[in-house]
């Protein structure tokens, strides 16, 4: 594998990304003081910095190199498209190869009836289409007044204005009036940290039925969607209770989404 090795020194790189690389989640000063870690290279589950130390990489990139790096086939598979047809847009009643492939594949792996895709580029834009997508599919319902997402607290949807708002991070609400309008939180399902003496399958139960709750206090016909991840993962890799998710499937179930 072909390595890039002849970079400036660690020292002039920090200097540069402290003065023109704004970092996510980060107090710019603090790590302009400090000196960011410069990653150059990486192999399988290893990464390297640009002082040579090898580091496993435990979190997998962002949660998303689930496959390792350094994979010739994907490097080359890249490199093929690129060459080929690096991009085209889906806008204007067009489409392409890849495109309708991947949207095959997904539907033949996604359970159920899922079985159409719309791609997007991060996470915190497809919730923010998952937002749009939600009120405009009960405005065509003839139901535009279903526009009401229910959400929890400590959950990570992403960092958008409204992918922000729909996740329950209060520290992000803080940083720009979030959330919008519309959009309603309810406590999470954090048995380690919130269940105290009650038993798990209990406590799990409890914190589903604050989903039905909700959704009679803020009416039926006003609630377009609940949105949850499976496993909090920002919020501290929280697991819900076993009891809790069929719990809310009941809910959506019989008392919404019909």
């Amino acid at each position: 594998m072909n390595m890039i090795t002849n970079h400036p020194p660690t020292e002039e790189l920090q200097a540069l990304d402290a003065a023109h690389h704004m970092h996510p989640f980060t107090a710019g000063g603090a790590l302009a003081e400090k000196g960011a870690r410069v990653m150059t290279r990486a192999n399988g589950i290893w990464i390297t910095d640009s002082e040579g130390r090898e580091i496993l990489d435990a979190m997998a990139g962002l949660w998303c190199v689930n496959i390792g790096y350094g994979r010739d086939s994907l490097a080359d598979v890249a490199a093929r498209q690129m060459r080929e047809l690096p991009y085209y847009n889906t806008f204007f009643q067009t489409t392409h190869v890849p495109a309708i492939a991947l949207a095959k594949k997904i539907a033949e792996l996604a359970p159920g009836d899922l079985n159409h895709v719309f791609f997007a580029g991060s996470g915190s834009e497809a919730n923010d289409t998952n937002i749009r997508m939600v009120r405009h599919y009960w405005a065509m319902k003839g139901q535009p007044e279903r526009n009401i997402i229910i959400s929890r607290k400590n959950a990570y949807h992403g960092s958008t204005v409204g992918s922000g708002s729909l996740g329950g991070m209060s520290g992000m609400h803080a940083q720009g009036g979030l959330p919008i309008p519309d959009i309603h939180h309810i406590n999470q399902p954090n048995w380690w940290a919130e269940g105290g003496d009650m038993d798990p399958e209990a406590f799990g139960l409890a914190r589903a039925q604050e989903l039905e709750t909700a959704i009679l206090e803020l009416g039926p016909e006003r609630v377009g969607a609940f949105i949850g991840e499976p496993v909090q993962g920002a919020g501290g890799v929280i697991v819900a209770p076993d009891s809790y998710w069929p719990e809310i499937q009941r809910i959506t179930t019989n008392t919404v989404f019909y």
